[in-house]
């Protein structure tokens, strides 16, 4: 089977990773232009492009793909299927018509709850206790088409997203290997999405990071834990707003207000939340200082009344 890889992030570089250990190597590789990054704004492949020269597959890398130059590039190759990944543009029509088999889409979430640009974040920020992958056919509509393969798997009480990330995009390696195997068998099966289940996820943004303790405790430790590694959970002590890593539940209750230090000492801090219950912020970081045990903190920043 010619395949024609289509990816820029590492969750994409490990399903390239897992195709070529598997005699599946594409015989192109289409990944986002280098963009410049870090301070000095130096410019840097994306993990699919260093994998890619890694074993010497041809990569491209065009601005658009709207101006008939890409897809008559796409034609020069011939492919039976294009494998998708995180690539980072919504492929124009005349793409997924190209090859014999479509193209195929690995993506982060039981389709169809989750389209969209933060699915595996948006699952731990909702407190789901189930999320998964899914291999799809993809069509003009985002994250709409036929699915093929979905595979779940529980998520961790305290898992950041970041974690969650890292396991899921090794699942979807394994499915998107199935998929292409099962498509060339001529065994995949096809299942229309139910539009009326569809729920979207949008990408996150700094808006989401202080923390609203009129919440419940598990609420808030979704927040902190959907957060990370970015863009991180914030709360405000006595004027510092300090990023927040790690929580702990409580069995303790409060006539405090939400958003009130209730105690303070080696375990960490507690703060009140809704309806009388109480949440253990157990790490955290001020700003210009490094991320610390909430212990640490609190012996250089003692809180008022406390």
């Amino acid at each position: 089977m010619r395949i024609v890889f289509m990816g820029t992030p590492d969750f994409a570089a490990a399903s390239l990773q897992t195709l070529i250990e598997n005699g599946r190597a594409p015989l192109a590789v289409f990944t986002q232009p280098d963009r410049p990054r870090g301070r000095g704004m130096d410019l840097s492949y994306s993990p699919v492009k260093e994998l890619a020269l890694e074993h010497d597959l041809p990569v491209y890398q065009p601005e658009t793909l709207r101006d008939g130059a890409a897809l008559e590039l796409l034609k020069s190759l011939e492919p039976d299927i294009l494998a998708v990944v995180a690539y980072g543009r919504i492929l124009p029509g005349e793409f997924l018509s190209l090859p014999r088999y479509g193209a195929v889409n690995v993506h982060g979430s039981l389709l169809p709850k989750y389209r969209g640009a933060a699915p595996i974040q948006w699952a731990v920020l909702n407190g789901d206790k189930v999320t998964g992958v899914s291999t799809m056919y993809l069509a003009k509509e985002m994250d709409s088409g036929d699915i093929i393969y979905t595979e779940e798997t529980e998520i961790g009480e305290f898992e950041t997203s970041g974690q969650l990330f890292d396991r899921l995009k090794e699942m979807g390696a394994r499915l998107l290997l199935k998929t292409l195997e099962d498509i060339e068998r001529g065994t995949a099966p096809r299942r229309p999405q139910d539009p009326s289940q569809a729920s979207f996820a949008s990408p996150l943004d700094k808006s989401l990071c202080p923390i609203q303790w009129n919440k419940t405790p598990r609420e808030i430790v979704k927040q902190i834990y959907g957060l990370q590694p970015w863009p991180v959970a914030t709360m405000d002590l006595e004027g510092l707003s300090c990023k927040v890593f790690s929580a702990a539940y409580t069995e303790n209750r409060t006539e405090k207000a939400p958003g009130s230090p209730v105690s303070a000492g080696k375990n960490g801090l507690e703060i009140a939340c809704a309806g009388g219950e109480t949440l253990l912020i157990t790490e955290l970081q001020a700003p210009g200082k490094k991320r610390m045990a909430a212990a640490d903190f609190l012996r250089g920043h003692p809180l008022k009344g406390l």
